[in-house]
């Protein structure tokens, strides 16, 4: 409130302060006024931090809605519910926040979800568990940033269905236009495949597409064309432009013509669900469709600024967004790099020019987004001018096809719209299995990822302005980056490590040398608790070889010997213990470093504590939960190290 006193008061006295002699310190004052602006933003749309919050109080049951479209994948459905009223003890209390359920169906009567449904529910919520294993993906994190801190595992026999039609009218009405659009898609469509990348691309409906598919889409650089964004908005722009261009004639005209298009480009937004970049690329559209009719020029970046404004304000944290990095990146890209890169080249020829011209804008948004993409995809897609050229006309063709086929009923055009997106998917499968076709496995921390990017910044700059200085700078940051880089690869190559992960029902241990790990486990390399909960780690540390061995199988190589419920690695020894030992006795001494105790053994720990000595007890989740709760406390007891390895951080050991 002083800093907007101050502005103010600067503002009302302008020339009698000769305030343009401060400008620098003005420009400070007001990007303090909205840094403030925006933490106080922050705060006030964080729900846990409401007095009236529904996890601040035991409960018994909550009054929930369902705030989202539910996602059903086999019996369980997952959707998003915000709680209205808590009960206790025959007392009622309004309520607010979110609550992520996760519904197991009847499959004799299951129950018809949607958006808007109300119900009771059993108030047995925990909080949003954080990633308890190197690199796992941050769960919590991701939840946190759409306000959603506690979620619940219900069984449908705990809900009881008391009301309907509780959220936005609009929205719903939305959704069950979109679904019955799905519904006409899969009528029309024969091929799963072809049907889901369909309702995906028109729709913005995320039906399950395989891996296959995906895969082909992220290692070709395309799949922004997967998700409903700015591309598929602007086509549709162009569409509307075309077909009520004959309403330019008269202002009148025009006018309606002006709110026609833009009513119509928040429907399909609307429609889609408004994802970042549909929202982003709608406020834009529509700033710069005003911005023309009132015959206005309009700066770009003051058009991006203003969008991202509107959107931090509506919901603050959309920042943490990877969709709303990307879509800012990429437009920031098309409006600097773009004409930058189209000067490069000219042809003659229209349709030459044209198609360089396509291809400036994707080198220009590559660019834009390449630190970001590293980052979080850790791979980079070296024929993405190619994919990108290949896919530009197809998907266009879709689009118009697509909304053809609902909006105009010509049903008859759906074998053409099949065949064109098999088509397009053969094609970009035949493009990622190509030699080298993607750089894959790049990994860069957070300060790397901020030299890369102002190595871009610096010599972006340096080259537009041709200033030396700049370009220079850029050069000693490319270095120490490259420094960075090499460093890192160094200690990779001579990294002796030890993981214990934390899983929820199995057992895995890494033992890494250089970028070879022999994993002790019992899950496979196509399980999805492997790739969710183990392989990450191992692709952070550039592991490029990966033998597998089961807790019965005996195993040697020239650092790791697994033989007789022993483990011998790099001068750490483990007692594996197990059932085997049960009614036995170790009949000599020996010393080892750590118990591992595996599958409920029947093995006094105080007894196998005076016989071996270790230093602590490794407690892995095939054991049964009150076995680990009396391992853990009787290690204590007997001055141990314990480590539960579920539901507690994963044991990292740098040798």
């Amino acid at each position: 409130m002083a800093l907007l006193l101050i502005a103010a008061s600067i503002n009302l006295f302008y020339k009698k302060l000769k305030a343009w002699r401060f400008k620098t310190s003005l420009a400070f004052l007001y990007y303090g006024i909205f840094a403030i602006a925006g933490i106080f933003t922050c705060l006030f749309n964080s729900d846990q931090l409401n007095s009236d919050y529904f996890a601040n109080k035991n409960f018994n049951q909550l009054k929930v809605w369902i705030s989202n479209e539910p996602q059903i994948n086999g019996d369980i459905a997952r959707f998003e519910a915000n709680v209205t009223k808590g009960y206790f003890g025959g007392k009622t209390e309004t309520c607010s926040g979110t609550l992520l359920i996760a519904l197991k169906i009847d499959s004799l009567h299951p129950l018809h979800l949607k958006y808007g449904d109300e119900f009771l529910i059993t108030a047995k919520y925990l909080p949003v568990e954080p990633p308890y294993n190197p690199n796992e993906f941050n769960f919590k994190q991701w939840l946190a940033s759409k306000n959603i801190y506690h979620q619940t595992f219900i069984r449908q026999s705990q809900l009881i269905k008391i009301a309907e039609n509780r959220g936005n009218p609009i929205k719903a009405f939305a959704l069950r236009l979109r679904q019955q659009q799905v519904n006409v898609y899969r009528k029309l469509i024969k091929n799963d495949e072809a049907f889901a990348v369909a309702s995906t691309l028109i729709l913005g409906y995320r039906a399950d597409l395989s891996k296959e598919t995906l895969s082909a889409y992220s290692k070709t650089g395309t799949i922004h064309a997967l998700s409903v964004s700015g591309m598929h908005v602007g086509i549709i722009y162009i569409a509307l432009n075309f077909l009520l261009g004959f309403l330019d004639r008269r202002k009148a005209t025009l006018l309606i013509k002006v709110v026609l298009i833009c009513v119509l480009i928040w429907g399909y937004s609307l429609l889609t669900g408004f994802s970042p970049s549909v929202l982003r690329s709608a406020i834009m559209l529509t700033v710069f469709i005003l911005s023309k009719q009132l015959n206005r020029s309009s700066n770009s970046y003051n058009v991006v600024a203003f969008t991202a404004f509107c959107l931090l304000v509506y919901q603050p944290f959309l920042i943490w967004d990877v969709g709303f990095q990307l879509s800012f990146m990429a437009v920031i890209g098309l409006i600097y790099y773009q004409p930058k890169i189209k000067k490069w080249l000219y042809f003659k020829n229209k349709w030459a020019n044209k198609l360089w011209e396509t291809t400036a804008m994707g080198l220009a948004a590559q660019l834009a987004t390449l630190p970001l993409s590293i980052y979080y995809f850790h791979q980079f897609p070296v024929y993405f001018i190619i994919s990108n050229l290949f896919i530009l006309i197809p998907i266009t063709l879709m689009m118009y096809l697509g909304i053809a086929i609902l909006l105009l009923r010509l049903y008859f055009l759906a074998p053409i719209f099949e065949y064109l997106i098999n088509f397009t998917n053969g094609g970009l499968k035949w493009i990622a299995d190509l030699p080298y076709a993607g750089i894959t496995e790049i990994w860069i921390n957070r300060w790397e990822l901020i030299l890369l990017a102002f190595f871009l910044l610096l010599l972006s700059i340096g080259l537009s302005n041709y200033k030396r200085k700049l370009i220079l700078l850029s050069l000693v940051v490319l270095v120490v980056f490259q420094g960075c880089v090499a460093y890192r690869k160094i200690n990779i190559m001579h990294q002796e490590e030890l993981i214990f992960f934390s899983l929820r029902k199995n057992y895995a241990a890494a033992f890494i040398n250089g970028n070879q790990c022999v994993l002790i486990t019992d899950l496979t390399a196509k399980d999805r608790n492997f790739e969710f909960f183990v392989k990450p780690a191992l692709d952070e540390m550039e592991i490029k070889k990966t033998t597998f061995v089961t807790w019965r199988q005996d195993f040697r190589n020239d650092q790791l010997i697994k033989s007789d419920h022993q483990i011998l690695y790099r001068g750490k020894s483990i007692l594996l213990l197990d059932e085997n030992f049960n009614n036995k006795k170790i009949s000599s001494p020996a010393k080892f470093d750590w118990i591992w105790v595996h599958n409920n053994p029947k093995y006094k720990l105080d007894d196998l504590a005076k016989e071996i000595k270790p230093s602590g007890v490794l407690i892995d989740a095939s054991n049964k939960d009150y076995m680990i709760s009396q391992l853990s406390k009787r290690a204590i007891l007997l001055n141990l190290s314990a480590y539960s390895l579920k539901k507690q951080q994963a044991l990292h050991l740098k040798l």
